[in-house]
């Protein structure tokens, strides 16, 4: 027997009476391309169905009966949003069997369907997949992917959601990961005990969370799911998303790039110099820079959309000496051996850089984009152009990790009006430089 739906809009007569009156009827997805309507009218509302006819894109409709607004619903002439409901259906099944079928795809559409097409738009939106990607294959397919959307519970999400916050970090090895193993180690492995390592964890499970109510939502939008009450309920965990940013001072900056191969050095400049992406400078080619506009193009970036980056006059002077001698289409940035970076590539050289710089913990390529940013934000450049700078769709991102560095009115306010309360002994001790060997 089919599920029963519920709808607060439309489930209850004090619900019903509470809408506008409109020619146009309230509708409820049932189905995948099948819907039930109410029509709201002056003195009451009535029932109708529609279904969408498969490869015409355009609908079949069909009166079911009167909304039990005014009298008790018979199930025959007066019916309430239950018995609308099986009246429906069993309307869509006369003529799915009457006309050989209609436009509901085969089988049951599952959670793996969903996150598909939603790749798939994704990719035809030139936006960035690898994020999303990873959350898919690491996290949602190894557990709900076979589950039936329509199937779908709360309790289902939050214990799932919860299993990822009580994980330990996956550790990549090689390209791809069975499933069931994947499950069994979201399973098995023990949750992190630490504060900072339990906030991690939960800022994870909020970023895959993200991304799975993003596809259901769209496959809800669609007409391809029937509710999308067993995930609206799921709420993120709250308090775990503060960023704690690194970045690198101007000395731990000049220090990382003397301490860098030569072919790493020009890929640690360019980032320091630009706050782009490790993926982003890797594609850049001669014809990217424009010493007229003292800008950097970034044709592809992570949103999708391309940008333009202010260079400094140390930057433009930099990239023109890039750009020297290249043809338009050449590569601004390759491997010693000539080759262009790959992936993974810049990761053993950074870290090397980072040991012998005495940078300690070493850090990822993606700090340096902070450090970008960050030297922004601490010199008081305004959010909005720091966002506009480094690529973010909008400010939020921006604010979230940069506005605490930046000069605002609130600190200037206390700092100059905070008395010295004379309770700290003075004293010369200074922090000494950092040691660092020649090579």
């Amino acid at each position: 027997m089919a599920r029963r739906l519920r709808d607060t809009s439309l489930e209850s007569r004090e619900a019903r009476l509470r809408l506008k009156p409109r020619k146009k009827p309230y509708w409820r997805l049932i189905e995948a391309g099948r819907h039930l309507g109410y029509y709201k009218g002056a003195r009451g509302g009535s029932w109708v169905a529609r279904r969408l006819l498969a490869g015409e894109q355009r609908y079949e409709e069909h009166k079911l009966g009167f909304a039990d607004d005014m009298s008790d619903a018979d199930g025959n002439d007066v019916l309430s949003f239950a018995q609308a409901q099986e009246t429906a259906r069993d309307w869509f099944k006369r003529q799915g069997s009457a006309r050989g079928g209609s436009a509901t795809p085969a089988g049951p559409y599952t959670v793996a369907d969903v996150l598909d097409d939603y790749e798939r738009d994704y990719r035809r939106e030139g936006r960035g997949l690898a994020m999303v990607q990873s959350a898919v294959r690491a996290h949602i397919n190894p557990v709900l992917g076979t589950v039936e959307v329509a199937q779908l519970t709360t309790h289902q999400i939050r214990s799932w959601h919860q299993a990822i916050a009580d994980a330990a970090p996956l550790v990549r090895k090689g390209k791809t990961t069975a499933p069931a193993r994947v499950a069994a180690k979201l399973k098995n492995r023990p949750a992190p005990k630490d504060a900072q390592g339990k906030r991690q964890r939960r800022a994870t499970a909020n970023r895959v969370l993200t991304v799975l109510k993003a596809a259901l939502n769209q496959a809800f939008r669609n007409g391809k799911v029937p509710s999308d009450d067993a995930w609206r309920r799921v709420k993120p965990f709250r308090g775990v998303d503060a960023p704690l940013v690194r970045y690198l001072t101007d000395d731990e900056a000049r220090r990382l790039v003397n301490a860098s191969a030569p072919d790493m050095r020009s890929m640690v400049r360019a980032a320091l110099l630009t706050g782009c992406r490790y993926s982003e400078l890797t594609r850049l080619c001669a014809a990217d820079f424009n010493p007229d506009a003292g800008t950097l193009l970034i044709r592809e970036s992570k949103a999708g959309k391309p940008r333009h980056v202010i260079l400094t006059t140390e930057g433009q002077t930099f990239f023109r000496s890039a750009c020297a001698g290249k043809a338009a289409p050449a590569l601004l940035f390759t491997r010693s051996n000539g080759s262009p970076w790959g992936k993974s590539d810049h990761r053993r050289p950074l870290l090397a850089a980072c040991k012998q710089a005495k940078i300690s913990p070493a850090i990822g390529f993606h700090v340096l984009r902070h450090t970008h940013g960050s030297t922004l934000a601490m010199r008081g450049t305004p959010l909005p152009v720091i966002a506009k700078q480094l690529g973010h769709a909008d400010s939020r991102m921006t604010e979230k990790h940069y506005a605490h560095l930046s000069p605002n009115y609130v600190a200037e306010t206390i700092r100059a009006t905070f008395p010295t309360l004379g309770i700290v002994e003075p004293t010369n001790i200074t922090a000494l430089p950092v040691p660092v060997s020649k090579s």
